[in-house]
Protein backbone atom coordinates (compact mmCIF):
# COMPACT_ATOMS: atom_id res chain seq x y z
CA UNK A 1 0.00 0.00 0.00
CA UNK A 2 1.49 3.31 -0.84
CA UNK A 3 2.21 6.20 1.52
CA UNK A 4 0.60 9.72 1.89
CA UNK A 5 3.33 11.72 0.83
CA UNK A 6 3.74 15.51 1.60
CA UNK A 7 5.94 17.92 -0.48
CA UNK A 8 6.31 21.51 0.51
CA UNK A 9 6.84 23.79 -2.25
CA UNK A 10 6.18 27.05 -1.37
CA UNK A 11 8.86 28.65 -3.65
CA UNK A 12 8.80 29.95 -7.29
CA UNK A 13 7.92 27.77 -10.25
CA UNK A 14 11.64 26.46 -10.15
CA UNK A 15 11.26 25.05 -6.34
CA UNK A 16 7.70 24.08 -7.47
CA UNK A 17 8.40 22.15 -10.64
CA UNK A 18 11.74 19.95 -9.50
CA UNK A 19 8.71 18.83 -6.68
CA UNK A 20 6.77 18.07 -9.41
CA UNK A 21 8.70 15.59 -10.82
CA UNK A 22 9.37 14.12 -7.88
CA UNK A 23 6.13 13.69 -6.60
CA UNK A 24 5.22 12.24 -10.65
CA UNK A 25 7.79 9.66 -10.08
CA UNK A 26 6.70 8.58 -6.20
CA UNK A 27 3.01 8.33 -7.45
CA UNK A 28 3.91 5.59 -10.15
CA UNK A 29 5.20 4.01 -7.57
CA UNK A 30 2.04 3.73 -5.69
CA UNK A 31 2.16 6.98 -3.87
CA UNK A 32 -0.32 9.66 -3.16
CA UNK A 33 1.29 13.19 -3.52
CA UNK A 34 -0.12 15.91 -1.87
CA UNK A 35 2.11 19.31 -2.68
CA UNK A 36 1.72 22.39 -0.47
CA UNK A 37 2.69 25.56 -2.90
CA UNK A 38 0.78 28.62 -4.33
CA UNK A 39 -2.36 28.59 -6.15
CA UNK A 40 -0.61 30.25 -8.68
CA UNK A 41 0.84 26.57 -9.71
CA UNK A 42 -2.62 24.85 -9.31
CA UNK A 43 -2.85 24.33 -13.35
CA UNK A 44 0.88 22.51 -13.44
CA UNK A 45 -0.09 20.83 -10.42
CA UNK A 46 -3.01 19.20 -11.88
CA UNK A 47 -1.60 18.76 -15.07
CA UNK A 48 1.45 16.93 -13.38
CA UNK A 49 -2.10 14.59 -11.71
CA UNK A 50 -0.74 15.75 -8.06
CA UNK A 51 -2.36 17.09 -5.09
CA UNK A 52 -2.56 20.60 -4.56
CA UNK A 53 -3.00 22.50 -0.80
CA UNK A 54 -2.96 26.35 -1.46
CA UNK A 55 -0.56 28.09 0.65
CA UNK A 56 -1.53 31.52 1.05
CA UNK A 57 2.53 33.09 0.22
CA UNK A 58 2.62 33.77 -3.79
CA UNK A 59 5.81 34.30 -4.59
CA UNK A 60 5.68 36.57 -7.39
CA UNK A 61 3.27 38.98 -5.58
CA UNK A 62 6.35 38.72 -2.88
CA UNK A 63 9.25 39.80 -5.84
CA UNK A 64 7.16 42.60 -7.31
CA UNK A 65 5.95 43.97 -3.70
CA UNK A 66 7.92 47.16 -2.38
CA UNK A 67 9.74 44.75 0.32
CA UNK A 68 10.88 42.37 -2.58
CA UNK A 69 12.52 45.18 -4.70
CA UNK A 70 14.36 46.21 -1.41
CA UNK A 71 15.38 42.53 -1.27
CA UNK A 72 16.68 42.67 -4.44
CA UNK A 73 18.46 45.37 -4.47
CA UNK A 74 19.97 45.54 -1.41
CA UNK A 75 23.75 44.87 -0.72
CA UNK A 76 24.75 40.62 -0.76
CA UNK A 77 25.45 41.24 2.69
CA UNK A 78 24.30 38.02 4.45
CA UNK A 79 23.16 39.87 7.73
CA UNK A 80 21.24 42.90 6.06
CA UNK A 81 19.69 40.07 3.45
CA UNK A 82 18.24 38.28 6.52
CA UNK A 83 17.06 41.32 8.27
CA UNK A 84 15.23 42.15 4.54
CA UNK A 85 14.00 39.23 4.53
CA UNK A 86 12.73 39.23 7.91
CA UNK A 87 10.64 42.05 6.64
CA UNK A 88 9.24 40.17 3.64
CA UNK A 89 8.40 36.97 5.65
CA UNK A 90 7.16 38.78 9.18
CA UNK A 91 3.06 39.81 8.02
CA UNK A 92 2.67 36.19 5.80
CA UNK A 93 4.30 33.28 7.84
CA UNK A 94 1.36 32.83 10.42
CA UNK A 95 -0.78 32.10 8.14
CA UNK A 96 1.37 30.15 5.70
CA UNK A 97 2.16 27.45 8.79
CA UNK A 98 -1.44 27.30 9.95
CA UNK A 99 -2.09 26.38 5.55
CA UNK A 100 1.23 23.98 6.24
CA UNK A 101 -0.36 22.64 9.19
CA UNK A 102 -3.85 21.88 7.67
CA UNK A 103 -2.13 20.95 4.22
CA UNK A 104 -0.25 18.35 6.07
CA UNK A 105 -2.84 16.41 7.63
CA UNK A 106 -3.19 12.75 7.44
CA UNK A 107 0.29 12.89 6.05
CA UNK A 108 3.28 9.66 6.22
CA UNK A 109 6.22 11.00 4.69
CA UNK A 110 7.46 14.82 4.54
CA UNK A 111 9.63 16.36 2.43
CA UNK A 112 10.43 20.01 2.93
CA UNK A 113 13.03 22.02 2.55
CA UNK A 114 15.82 23.17 5.42
CA UNK A 115 13.77 27.10 5.10
CA UNK A 116 12.32 27.28 9.29
CA UNK A 117 13.16 23.14 9.76
CA UNK A 118 9.40 22.76 8.88
CA UNK A 119 9.85 18.99 8.46
CA UNK A 120 11.30 18.59 11.38
CA UNK A 121 8.17 20.56 13.04
CA UNK A 122 5.27 18.32 11.03
CA UNK A 123 7.62 15.17 11.54
CA UNK A 124 6.90 15.49 15.08
CA UNK A 125 3.42 16.71 15.13
CA UNK A 126 2.42 14.06 13.15
CA UNK A 127 4.47 11.48 14.44
CA UNK A 128 5.99 10.87 10.99
CA UNK A 129 9.45 10.50 9.05
CA UNK A 130 11.00 13.52 7.10
CA UNK A 131 13.68 14.02 4.58
CA UNK A 132 14.85 17.30 3.59
CA UNK A 133 15.31 18.15 0.41
CA UNK A 134 18.00 20.68 -0.98
CA UNK A 135 18.33 22.67 -4.16
CA UNK A 136 21.71 23.92 -3.78
CA UNK A 137 24.24 22.38 -1.18
CA UNK A 138 22.99 23.41 1.63
CA UNK A 139 25.07 20.42 3.78
CA UNK A 140 28.04 21.59 5.84
CA UNK A 141 31.41 20.94 4.26
CA UNK A 142 35.12 21.93 4.30
CA UNK A 143 35.31 22.06 0.09
CA UNK A 144 33.45 25.21 -0.33
CA UNK A 145 31.32 27.84 1.62
CA UNK A 146 27.59 27.77 1.77
CA UNK A 147 25.76 29.56 -1.38
CA UNK A 148 24.56 32.43 0.40
CA UNK A 149 28.10 33.18 2.40
CA UNK A 150 30.37 32.87 -0.55
CA UNK A 151 33.28 35.15 1.53
CA UNK A 152 33.71 32.49 3.95
CA UNK A 153 36.00 31.24 1.04
CA UNK A 154 39.25 33.47 2.77
CA UNK A 155 38.58 31.60 5.99
CA UNK A 156 39.65 28.65 4.53
CA UNK A 157 38.41 25.11 4.96
CA UNK A 158 37.20 26.11 8.78
CA UNK A 159 35.43 28.96 7.12
CA UNK A 160 33.49 27.11 4.52
CA UNK A 161 32.10 24.67 7.04
CA UNK A 162 30.81 27.10 9.66
CA UNK A 163 29.56 29.09 6.76
CA UNK A 164 26.46 26.48 6.50
CA UNK A 165 26.00 26.37 10.72
CA UNK A 166 25.50 30.21 10.37
CA UNK A 167 23.13 30.76 7.54
CA UNK A 168 20.77 28.15 8.84
CA UNK A 169 21.28 29.58 12.32
CA UNK A 170 20.49 33.15 11.17
CA UNK A 171 17.44 31.59 8.91
CA UNK A 172 15.95 30.09 12.06
CA UNK A 173 16.16 33.11 14.36
CA UNK A 174 14.35 34.64 11.52
CA UNK A 175 11.06 32.76 11.96
CA UNK A 176 12.02 30.81 15.26
CA UNK A 177 9.94 33.10 17.55
CA UNK A 178 7.04 32.42 14.90
CA UNK A 179 7.44 29.34 14.18
CA UNK A 180 7.73 28.45 17.95
CA UNK A 181 4.81 30.58 18.65
CA UNK A 182 3.29 27.57 16.11
CA UNK A 183 4.28 24.69 17.49
CA UNK A 184 3.54 25.43 21.19
CA UNK A 185 -0.26 26.78 20.61
CA UNK A 186 -1.24 25.13 16.73
CA UNK A 187 0.65 21.92 17.18
CA UNK A 188 0.88 21.01 20.58
CA UNK A 189 4.44 20.33 20.88
CA UNK A 190 7.54 22.81 23.46
CA UNK A 191 9.50 25.16 22.06
CA UNK A 192 12.96 24.86 20.43
CA UNK A 193 15.92 26.37 21.17
CA UNK A 194 18.43 28.22 18.95
CA UNK A 195 20.66 25.11 18.30
CA UNK A 196 18.09 22.12 18.11
CA UNK A 197 16.83 22.24 15.15
CA UNK A 198 19.94 20.89 13.98
CA UNK A 199 20.32 17.61 16.06
CA UNK A 200 17.49 16.92 13.67
CA UNK A 201 17.89 17.76 10.22
CA UNK A 202 21.86 16.66 10.60
CA UNK A 203 20.98 13.19 10.95
CA UNK A 204 17.64 13.24 8.60
CA UNK A 205 18.06 12.08 5.25
CA UNK A 206 19.22 14.39 2.70
CA UNK A 207 17.96 14.67 -1.09
CA UNK A 208 20.03 16.95 -2.96
CA UNK A 209 18.25 17.54 -6.26
CA UNK A 210 21.15 18.19 -8.25
CA UNK A 211 24.02 16.53 -10.34
CA UNK A 212 27.33 15.61 -9.00
CA UNK A 213 28.57 16.02 -12.44
CA UNK A 214 27.55 19.66 -12.04
CA UNK A 215 28.24 19.65 -8.22
CA UNK A 216 30.78 17.10 -7.37
CA UNK A 217 30.11 15.07 -3.98
CA UNK A 218 32.31 16.70 -1.44
CA UNK A 219 34.04 13.68 0.81
CA UNK A 220 32.90 14.52 4.24
CA UNK A 221 28.97 14.16 3.25
CA UNK A 222 27.95 11.54 5.48
CA UNK A 223 25.72 8.64 3.91
CA UNK A 224 22.83 10.26 4.80
CA UNK A 225 22.93 12.55 2.08
CA UNK A 226 22.48 11.52 -1.40
CA UNK A 227 23.12 13.48 -4.33
CA UNK A 228 20.15 12.02 -6.98
CA UNK A 229 20.98 14.19 -10.05
CA UNK A 230 18.67 16.97 -11.11
CA UNK A 231 14.63 16.56 -10.88
CA UNK A 232 13.58 17.63 -14.58
CA UNK A 233 9.78 18.15 -14.85
CA UNK A 234 9.25 17.50 -19.03
CA UNK A 235 5.66 18.02 -20.38
CA UNK A 236 5.32 15.82 -23.51
CA UNK A 237 1.93 17.03 -23.70
CA UNK A 238 2.29 20.49 -24.15
CA UNK A 239 2.30 21.41 -28.11
CA UNK A 240 3.85 24.80 -29.48
CA UNK A 241 1.83 27.29 -30.98
CA UNK A 242 2.42 27.84 -34.90
CA UNK A 243 3.91 31.07 -34.66
CA UNK A 244 6.76 29.70 -32.45
CA UNK A 245 7.51 26.24 -35.02
CA UNK A 246 7.31 29.21 -37.55
CA UNK A 247 9.90 31.31 -36.05
CA UNK A 248 12.42 28.45 -35.47
CA UNK A 249 12.34 27.32 -39.09
CA UNK A 250 12.50 31.02 -40.56
CA UNK A 251 16.08 31.82 -39.65
CA UNK A 252 19.25 30.33 -37.53
CA UNK A 253 18.36 29.25 -33.53
CA UNK A 254 17.95 32.20 -31.47
CA UNK A 255 18.93 33.40 -27.93
CA UNK A 256 16.22 32.85 -25.03
CA UNK A 257 16.51 35.56 -22.63
CA UNK A 258 14.37 35.42 -19.33
CA UNK A 259 14.71 36.11 -15.89
CA UNK A 260 12.00 33.47 -14.25
CA UNK A 261 10.21 35.02 -11.61
CA UNK A 262 12.89 37.51 -10.91
CA UNK A 263 11.86 41.72 -11.69
CA UNK A 264 14.23 44.47 -11.93
CA UNK A 265 13.41 47.94 -10.81
CA UNK A 266 11.88 49.07 -14.46
CA UNK A 267 10.87 45.88 -15.91
CA UNK A 268 10.18 48.13 -19.28
CA UNK A 269 13.66 49.60 -19.07
CA UNK A 270 15.13 46.09 -19.10
CA UNK A 271 13.00 45.00 -21.76
CA UNK A 272 14.15 47.79 -24.26
CA UNK A 273 17.50 47.07 -22.86
CA UNK A 274 17.38 43.09 -23.97
CA UNK A 275 15.93 43.82 -27.06
CA UNK A 276 18.37 46.36 -28.53
CA UNK A 277 21.38 44.28 -27.16
CA UNK A 278 20.21 41.34 -29.26
CA UNK A 279 19.70 43.81 -31.67
CA UNK A 280 23.17 44.77 -31.69
CA UNK A 281 24.44 41.33 -31.47
CA UNK A 282 22.49 40.81 -34.57
CA UNK A 283 20.90 37.78 -32.61
CA UNK A 284 17.39 36.57 -33.10
CA UNK A 285 15.72 36.38 -29.43
CA UNK A 286 12.78 34.36 -27.54
CA UNK A 287 11.44 36.49 -24.81
CA UNK A 288 9.24 34.97 -22.26
CA UNK A 289 5.36 38.02 -21.90
CA UNK A 290 2.68 39.53 -23.97
CA UNK A 291 3.03 37.66 -27.39
CA UNK A 292 1.73 41.03 -28.61
CA UNK A 293 5.01 42.48 -28.49
CA UNK A 294 6.85 40.52 -30.80
CA UNK A 295 8.81 42.27 -33.40
CA UNK A 296 11.22 41.47 -36.46
CA UNK A 297 13.52 39.12 -35.24
CA UNK A 298 11.91 38.82 -31.54
CA UNK A 299 9.61 36.62 -30.96
CA UNK A 300 7.79 36.88 -27.19
CA UNK A 301 5.92 33.81 -26.17
CA UNK A 302 3.64 33.09 -23.17
CA UNK A 303 3.89 30.04 -20.98
CA UNK A 304 6.69 28.01 -22.77
CA UNK A 305 8.02 24.84 -20.97
CA UNK A 306 12.02 25.39 -21.28
CA UNK A 307 12.48 21.48 -21.74
CA UNK A 308 11.20 21.75 -25.35
CA UNK A 309 12.22 25.14 -25.21
CA UNK A 310 15.86 25.42 -24.82
CA UNK A 311 17.33 22.45 -27.02
CA UNK A 312 16.07 24.75 -29.71
CA UNK A 313 17.63 27.40 -28.30
CA UNK A 314 21.28 28.56 -29.63
CA UNK A 315 22.26 29.81 -26.23
CA UNK A 316 20.33 30.93 -22.98
CA UNK A 317 20.54 34.09 -21.15
CA UNK A 318 19.17 33.63 -17.48
CA UNK A 319 19.11 34.49 -13.63
CA UNK A 320 20.66 31.38 -12.59
CA UNK A 321 17.70 29.56 -10.63
CA UNK A 322 18.48 26.11 -10.07
CA UNK A 323 15.51 25.02 -12.09
CA UNK A 324 16.82 27.00 -15.00
CA UNK A 325 20.77 26.45 -14.70
CA UNK A 326 19.57 23.18 -14.58
CA UNK A 327 17.37 22.59 -18.00
CA UNK A 328 19.93 24.94 -19.87
CA UNK A 329 22.56 22.53 -18.88
CA UNK A 330 21.11 19.47 -19.98
CA UNK A 331 19.42 21.02 -23.01
CA UNK A 332 23.37 20.74 -23.83
CA UNK A 333 23.20 25.54 -24.60
CA UNK A 334 25.75 27.44 -23.47
CA UNK A 335 24.56 29.83 -20.64
CA UNK A 336 24.87 33.53 -19.88
CA UNK A 337 23.67 33.85 -16.18
CA UNK A 338 22.66 37.27 -14.64
CA UNK A 339 22.16 36.55 -10.86
CA UNK A 340 19.89 38.47 -8.81
CA UNK A 341 20.35 37.16 -5.14
CA UNK A 342 20.10 34.09 -3.54
CA UNK A 343 22.00 31.41 -4.50
CA UNK A 344 21.76 32.62 -7.91
CA UNK A 345 25.29 33.74 -7.70
CA UNK A 346 26.45 30.38 -6.88
CA UNK A 347 24.30 28.56 -10.05
CA UNK A 348 26.44 31.47 -12.05
CA UNK A 349 29.90 30.48 -10.91
CA UNK A 350 29.48 26.85 -11.45
CA UNK A 351 28.04 27.55 -14.91
CA UNK A 352 31.55 29.62 -15.58
CA UNK A 353 33.47 26.90 -13.83
CA UNK A 354 32.14 24.09 -16.23
CA UNK A 355 33.07 26.08 -19.34
CA UNK A 356 29.70 26.55 -20.02
CA UNK A 357 29.14 30.16 -20.36
CA UNK A 358 31.06 33.02 -20.00
CA UNK A 359 32.02 35.31 -16.83
CA UNK A 360 28.40 35.74 -14.97
CA UNK A 361 26.74 39.71 -15.60
CA UNK A 362 24.60 40.60 -12.61
CA UNK A 363 21.40 41.71 -13.12
CA UNK A 364 22.57 45.30 -11.49
CA UNK A 365 25.05 45.76 -13.88
CA UNK A 366 22.76 44.98 -16.93
CA UNK A 367 23.80 47.44 -19.42
CA UNK A 368 23.45 47.52 -23.08
CA UNK A 369 26.96 47.53 -23.96
CA UNK A 370 28.07 44.98 -21.40
CA UNK A 371 25.22 42.68 -22.74
CA UNK A 372 25.90 43.26 -26.21
CA UNK A 373 29.68 42.20 -25.22
CA UNK A 374 28.86 39.13 -23.52
CA UNK A 375 26.02 37.83 -25.92
CA UNK A 376 28.91 38.34 -28.61
CA UNK A 377 30.87 36.09 -26.40
CA UNK A 378 28.62 33.63 -25.30
CA UNK A 379 27.64 32.45 -29.31
CA UNK A 380 31.70 33.14 -30.95
CA UNK A 381 33.56 31.20 -28.56
CA UNK A 382 33.06 27.55 -29.41
CA UNK A 383 34.23 25.50 -26.26
CA UNK A 384 31.15 27.00 -24.21
CA UNK A 385 29.17 25.31 -26.91
CA UNK A 386 31.49 22.32 -26.72
CA UNK A 387 31.43 21.82 -23.05
CA UNK A 388 27.69 22.17 -22.70
CA UNK A 389 26.98 19.48 -25.20
CA UNK A 390 29.55 17.48 -23.22
CA UNK A 391 27.46 18.50 -19.72
CA UNK A 392 24.00 17.86 -21.15
CA UNK A 393 24.96 14.31 -22.15
CA UNK A 394 26.06 13.19 -19.22
CA UNK A 395 22.83 15.06 -17.23
CA UNK A 396 20.60 13.17 -19.87
CA UNK A 397 22.29 9.57 -18.81
CA UNK A 398 21.14 10.69 -14.96
CA UNK A 399 17.77 10.03 -13.57
CA UNK A 400 17.63 12.26 -10.22
CA UNK A 401 14.11 11.90 -9.13
CA UNK A 402 14.33 7.33 -9.85
CA UNK A 403 17.15 8.23 -7.40
CA UNK A 404 15.31 9.63 -5.17
CA UNK A 405 12.66 7.34 -5.06
CA UNK A 406 15.03 4.67 -4.03
CA UNK A 407 16.13 6.39 -1.64
CA UNK A 408 13.04 6.84 0.47
CA UNK A 409 12.51 3.16 -0.49
CA UNK A 410 15.00 1.83 1.04
CA UNK A 411 16.44 4.52 3.98
CA UNK A 412 15.37 3.84 7.41
CA UNK A 413 14.15 7.54 7.52
CA UNK A 414 13.92 8.25 11.43
CA UNK A 415 10.83 10.52 13.00
CA UNK A 416 11.57 13.90 14.41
Amino acid sequence: MGRAVVLFAAGSRGDVQPCLALGRALARRGDTVRVLASRRYEHLIAEAGLDLHPLPADPVEIIESAEGQELLAGPRNPVAFVRRMDRVLRPRIMPMLEETQAGAKGADLVLAPTLGFLGVHLSQYLGVPHAVIHFQPSQPTTAFPHPLAPAARTLGALGNRLSFGAVDLASWMLCRRFVNTWRRENLGLPELSPAAPFRYVRHAPVLCAFSPTVVPRPSDWGPNVHVTGFWHHDQPMWKPPRRLLDFLAGGPPPVYVGFGSMRTADPRATDTLVRTALRRANLRGVLPGDPATSEEGLLVVDDTPHDWLFPRMAAVVHHGGAGTTASALRAGRPSLVCPFFGDQPYWAARVRALGTGPEPLPARDLTVPALVRRLHDLTRHAPYTEAARRIGRALEAENGTDRACRVLDRYEVRSG
